[in-house]
């Protein structure tokens, strides 16, 4: 009760409720909250702080930036979950909120053109590119090894670039189907996957934050060094289970936590690794079950590759017995 009492006391004023709001669309800097409310840094901080001190933000720190997101409610203290609660009672035809709302779409395309111009500039050189760190072949070779014996089905590859992953995989699977924003990245992964005679792989340009696939699609989803562009890798990691098959696979390869800040500036990268626990926490909330966790260490970089399966659903019999053995318990 307490702590419910603290958020909704944090919560009542107009400046934290609209950075609520904010933050319901995904994880934002510092810097890029002070570009939308307009009010200074000292004051925004001031608002920021007295949020994570009720449990209604989380702050993650990383190298030269402190990102801020919505706290999310672990199952033993479901009170404070009142942060996603709050923002979505805050009214979108408020004037102020109207205005916040076209502020951050606003920042949110110029950090996408950014981003599309780096990749429309490094679209050829793309795999030299994401090799700098650890050697390509050892990532593909530890990939390869975490996906399902025998050939799979259907593959979707989320980000696939110049449809490396794809190229790759090719012998393993029966259908492979890769999706990037970026039509210069794609142009060239259409080159190169027919060069190779690879007529069971195709891509196509897709948004990875909303797959136009249909429910349980795929028998394994791979995100290859794609989720530190994100600036919401919790849903792309969403919709990535959404498309998965109950028992596929869903494979992520991306780096550890590090501080090479010269990623974000020179590469466009959003994000500065990932830790096993906050990968491990998304994988529970949309219903995977984490698998292995592979390490790669690199100088100065280690790649991480994590697995997870999705659930199967509970056989009817078994639901069945369960419920029998319920009912006899409670004779």
């Amino acid at each position: 009760m307490d702590r419910l009492l603290a958020g909704l006391r944090a919560a009542a004023e107009p400046t934290r409720l609209r950075i609520l709001a904010l933050l319901a669309d995904g994880e934002l800097t510092v810097s890029e909250i002070v570009q939308v409310l307009g009010q200074s840094q000292p004051r925004v901080s001031r608002h920021l702080k007295l949020l994570c001190d009720a449990g209604l933000l989380d702050r993650l720190p990383e190298g030269q930036w402190v990102l801020y997101r919505l706290a999310e409610a672990p199952p033993s203290e479901r009170e404070t979950g009142i942060a996603r609660l709050l923002a979505a009672l805050v009214p979108a035809g408020d004037t102020r909120i109207a205005l916040d709302a076209a502020r951050l779409k606003a920042v949110k395309a110029a950090r996408a053109d950014a981003a599309a111009s780096y990749f429309a500039i490094n679209a050829k050189s793309w795999d030299r590119i994401r090799s700098l760190y650890v050697d390509d072949r050892e990532v593909e070779a530890a990939l390869a090894k975490l996906l399902p014996n025998g050939t799979i089905p259907a593959l979707l590859d989320i980000g696939t670039g110049t449809g490396r992953v794809l190229e790759c995989l090719a012998g393993r699977i029966a259908r492979g189907t890769g999706v990037d924003s970026s039509r210069d990245m794609l142009a060239v992964a259409r080159a190169r996957l027919a060069a190779a005679g690879l007529s069971h792989c195709q891509v196509r340009q897709a948004d990875m934050y909303a797959l136009p696939m249909t429910a349980e699609t795929f028998d394994a989803v791979t995100l290859h060094l794609v989720l530190h562009y994100a600036d919401r890798p919790a849903a792309v990691i969403a919709e990535a289970a959404r498309v998965l098959k109950p028992g596929g696979r869903l494979i992520v390869v991306d780096f550890a936590p590090h501080q090479v800040e010269s990623l974000r500036e020179q590469h466009a990268h959003r994000r500065l690794g990932f830790s096993d626990a906050e990968i491990a926490e998304w994988f529970a909330a949309c219903g995977l079950a984490p698998d292995q966790t592979v390490a790669l260490k690199g100088d100065p970089l280690t790649v991480k590759l994590w697995a997870a399966d999705r659930r199967e659903p509970a056989r009817r019999g078994a639901r069945r017995r369960s419920r029998a053995a319920e009912t006899e318990a409670r004779r």
